[in-house]
């Protein structure tokens, strides 16, 4: 697929409604009270503990947001969203055990998650075969959506059951090139990656489209994750003569990186794709790194006029962490569920039918609405419609945004 330039810019229920058995399971046989509602289990999976847990925690407690306000408002009359959220640890193995417990929770019509794109491969074939759909607010490997060949423009959808809201590395790596070259006249860069799925996959993106534009790659190298100490790649860096460093990977391990980089003395940037927007990538760097780059999905949140009202609800709910980079994108997911279920009730009669999961993967093709983010839809390979993307830059300690722009295909 080509892409063209970057353009900038500046509760009663009614009779007949669901019905069910005592303990709350479906049972279309049976007449129930009016005050009788059937749970629909919405499953959140993402890293609560660990190095990613502040990415993770905002997640989870966005989707319960969205369940909360949906139940609030009798968005589905006579159903009640609940979900159950479990802890990946940013490990595929992981959310491939929790990918078949959500599955086997004949309740749960929809999850949302994960963040991490390698974790997404380990689960993407059990929700394809149960028929339950997979909304992710933070994958961002283009062949989840479009196959393994898709930087050779052969693109073929691997599993109906995937979307997401996140825009993809196609859009982050090439905004990002252009963004250093472009816009920061950078000419000469170093470009490092975890050796993950998102990370390397970003890079790779990256360096393709800046040695387009006619920058250089000077040099590269890889990081493991979980690891400390990058001095080796630090020194490379400075040896090099690189004018700036581009990271494909995660804040713990990029805050480290600025920091060795700089003690070096090379005083030169470091940019990440989202994976990096995080105050900790900041608080993990002894360093100022001020000058230091990120990008990051849409636009940002606290600047959304769509946005104003998850905002404000979130903070009533007095959460204990943060939405983070990931929580608007997070409400959205949960909300595209919950308008599917939605569509499907309305479609049955007020009730949910026996194939319920089919019938909602069925509906998510098809939802659009305006969301925190702004509009929510998908194209037929499941990928959000909406291409918003955001620089970000330390000043002073905090992540301050620069430029917002649009892509557009």
């Amino acid at each position: 697929m080509r892409h063209r330039s970057l353009l900038i810019l500046t509760t009663v229920i009614t009779t007949g409604a669901l019905t069910l058995t005592a303990c709350g399971s479906r049972d279309e046989g049976k007449s129930t009270g009016a005050s009788d509602k059937i749970t629909v289990v919405i499953g959140v999976d993402a890293p609560l503990t660990g190095s990613l847990s502040a990415l993770g925690q905002g997640i989870k407690n966005s989707v319960d947001l969205a369940a909360k306000t949906a139940n609030k408002t009798n968005e589905v009359p006579g159903v009640e969203f609940k979900i159950e959220a479990l802890d990946d640890q940013a490990v595929p193995a992981s959310g491939q055990a929790n990918a078949a417990k959500l599955v086997g929770n004949k309740d749960v019509l929809g999850v949302v998650g994960p963040l991490n794109s390698g974790v997404a491969q380990s689960m993407q074939g059990l929700f394809n075969t149960a028929k339950l759909v997979q909304v992710s607010p933070a994958n961002t490997n283009p062949a989840l959506s479009q196959g393994d060949n898709w930087a050779k423009g052969d693109l073929k959808r691997p599993f109906a059951s995937y979307f997401r809201t996140a825009a993809t590395d196609v859009v982050q790596g090439k905004f990002a090139a252009q963004y250093y070259y472009n816009d920061a006249k950078k000419r000469k860069v170093f470009v490092v990656d975890d050796k993950q799925t998102y990370g390397a996959g970003l890079a790779a993106i990256f360096s393709e489209e800046f040695k387009r534009l006619g920058g250089t790659v000077v040099g590269t190298d890889h990081v493991t994750v979980k690891e400390t100490d990058f001095s080796s790649t630090a020194d490379k860096v400075k040896a090099s003569g690189a004018d700036s460093v581009y990271f494909g990977g995660q804040y713990p391990e990029g805050g480290l990186l600025s920091d060795q980089i700089k003690k070096t003395g090379a005083k030169i940037p470091t940019m990440g794709g989202d994976g990096v927007y995080d105050p900790n990538f900041i608080s993990a760097s002894g360093e100022s790194n001020d000058g230091d780059f990120a990008t990051s999905i849409g636009y940002p949140v606290e600047k959304l006029d769509t946005a104003k009202k998850f905002i404000a609800d979130y903070a009533a709910e007095n959460y204990k962490d943060p939405y983070a980079a990931y929580g608007g994108y997070s409400y959205d997911a949960g909300w595209t569920i919950i308008q599917a279920v939605k569509a499907v009730v309305a479609a049955n009669d007020g009730k949910l039918p026996d194939d319920a999961r089919e019938q909602v993967l069925k509906a998510t093709s098809d939802v659009s609405f305006d969301g925190v983010t702004g509009k929510v839809s998908f194209d037929e390979y499941g990928d959000t419609t909406n291409k918003q993307l955001t620089v970000y830059k330390v000043e002073g300690g905090a992540w301050k945004d620069v430029k917002s722009a649009t892509f557009e295909d």
